[in-house]
């Protein structure tokens, strides 16, 4: 987890535009780095450091020997930089993941190169020779990346919305069009001889379902006929790629499927890696949480070092605003669900050492894991819906995830997204993707069923919001909050909401009140969210799935 921060094409000295990079300081706490280019005085690169790889050289703006010419810049993890390295035969000067960026940019392009890297990434690439620029975002935009480019040329390119406010240039910042950069896509462009950048080439080169183009960490061929085994097997070598680190590695537990999952299978792998630390794991919950009482289960069974954090209504209500700034986001669930993971995160940075955790966001959009898909009217219906979950994610799930987590200086890592995993678990047959017996994600439950990795009552617990988890059972989180919004908001202040913001008008005090706390920070940026994530296929006017009829007590 790093911050990239870029500006090409300044019309003032570029020393004015620089203090906006300090805006994402959070995401890199342990060294910073601003780089003006030679011969392009009108260009600056920052860089925030988190570090997880090479501590020595593992600085950036990199730049290498061979390739003096090309500045690199991105914020992500590369898993195959090692098979890549041997592949392609590179010559590499450090042991930084990202160093292959340069190498295949320099030999192949900046399409094929991206083509190639499985991980999560988002770059930004300086090639001074050629006076271009190239942007990248890994498929499901796990890595966040913003940018925006005005008429007279001037691109500024960050990884939070946040760090392109305040810049010096001809349009002011409430009508400035600051958008979030595709996922799996590559964007080229051409920097005239003041720097000033031309949008040349927009390429999609991966996208939901799509097999990737690299050499796989397990050869199709090693796939057998049993469905099951090979959901097992793509799922346990997504978790062991995700445990590439120098730094310690934990697990967020909800004692929901994925997180319990993922948190099985981190604990018998790095056995089997020789880490020689307990795995920590750390839950959030109010009194009575189910979510508290499931995830101690899990971590007594799994023998892990376990952290359960009590949340309050107080400080929960209290830590919305702040939640809200660093989401950049002001839909609903999204917002509800990430006040937790926020608080948790600060905790995590505050009381222990543990810097990589690993996450089970992404399976309920790959896997069709939401209650409401038990309603789909047709399986062909159900696989529509999960890959368009799965193509904006980055708006919600995997928003929340990175930065609630970025906050407070961790890097979360999520396997349930890896690209070999989902195109395959893509490719079954609809119908064996579907809820049976009741029961959501079933194919991956009884792909694990004679594993021995959880207890049966986890393994089959149904689905739980992460939101809705962390409340107590006789009252939800979200009715915590709507209570509290009673007060905040009045029913004038409702009636006209649709007035004053005829994008996503809110229609609950709820949802107002979110966007309010929004345009506090980000005034007239609500394009950023397209829709309010709701649940298909079900009458329902709030996202919470205690309200839908299928939500089992």
């Amino acid at each position: 987890m790093c911050g990239i921060w870029a500006v090409f094409g300044s019309d003032e000295n570029v020393s004015v535009q620089c203090n906006a990079v300090h805006m994402i300081t959070h995401r890199g706490p342990d060294a910073f780095r601003i780089e003006n280019i030679h011969h392009f005085q009108n260009c600056c690169l920052g860089f925030h450091r988190l570090f997880i790889l090479d501590d020595l050289r593992g600085m950036q703006p990199m730049r290498l020997y061979t390739y003096p010419h090309t500045y690199l810049i991105y914020n992500g993890e590369i898993y195959n930089h090692n098979a890549l390295a041997k592949e392609f035969d590179m010559m590499l000067s450090t042991e930084v993941d990202g160093e292959p960026i340069i190498h295949l940019y320099q030999t192949h392009g900046a399409v094929a190169m991206a083509e190639q890297l499985d991980g999560v990434f988002a770059f930004c690439v300086l090639d001074t020779a050629n006076r271009k620029v190239i942007l990248g975002r890994d498929t499901f935009g796990v890595k966040p990346l913003f940018r925006f480019l005005t008429e007279e040329g001037f691109l500024a390119v960050c990884s939070e919305a946040k760090g392109l406010f305040g810049l010096s240039h001809s349009q002011n910042d409430e009508e400035l069009q600051i958008e979030s950069f595709p996922p799996g896509h590559v964007e080229v462009y051409d920097l005239d001889s003041k720097g000033r950048a031309t949008l040349s080439e927009s390429v999609c080169f991966n996208k939901a379902g799509q097999m990737p183009k690299y050499q796989l960490a397990i050869p199709v061929e090693s796939y057998t006929n049993d469905v099951k085994e090979n959901v097992a097997m793509l799922i346990e070598k997504a978790v062991e790629k995700r445990l590439m680190s120098e730094r310690r590695v934990g697990c967020l537990l909800s004692g929901g499927l994925d997180s319990s999952l993922v948190t099985a299978l981190v604990v018998k792998l790095s056995k089997k890696l020789g880490v020689t630390y307990p795995i920590q794991t750390f839950s959030i919950g109010m009194e009575g949480s189910p979510d508290l009482k499931a995830a101690k289960k899990v971590a007594n069974y799994l023998g892990t070092e376990h952290h359960e954090i009590l949340m309050t209504p107080e400080e929960s209500l209290q830590a919305i605003d702040d939640t809200i700034r660093h989401l950049e986001s002001y839909d609903v669930t999204t917002v509800r669900a990430s006040v937790g993971m926020f608080l948790l995160s600060k905790y995590i940075q505050d009381n222990t050492d543990t810097v990589v955790i690993l996450s089970g966001e992404g399976a309920d959009e790959v896997a069709q894991g939401y209650i409401y898909f038990h309603k789909a009217p047709s399986a062909e219906a159900a696989h529509k819906e999960s890959v368009r979950l799965m193509e904006d994610l980055h708006l919600y799930d995997v928003l929340r995830a990175d930065k609630a987590t970025a906050a407070w200086g961790l890097e979360i890592r999520v396997p349930f997204l890896d690209q070999q995993f989902t195109s395959y678990y893509l490719s079954i047959d609809p119908e064996l993707r579907q809820p049976k017996g009741g029961i959501e994600k079933h194919l991956i439950r009884s792909s694990f069923a004679d594993s021995g990795l959880l207890p049966s009552e986890i393994l089959w617990r149904p689905k739980e919001a992460f939101s809705d988890g962390v409340s107590c059972v006789t009252k939800s989180w979200f009715e915590i909050i709507q209570d509290d919004c009673k007060e905040k908001i009045s029913q004038n202040e409702l009636d006209s909401a649709a007035t004053v913001y005829p994008h996503n008008p809110p229609r609950t005090k709820e949802a107002l009140y979110f966007r309010k706390l929004f345009e506090k920070h980000y005034p007239g940026k609500g394009y950023w969210i397209p829709y309010f994530w709701m649940p298909a296929w079900s009458q329902t006017n709030d996202p919470s799935a205690r309200t839908l009829k299928h939500y089992k007590q």
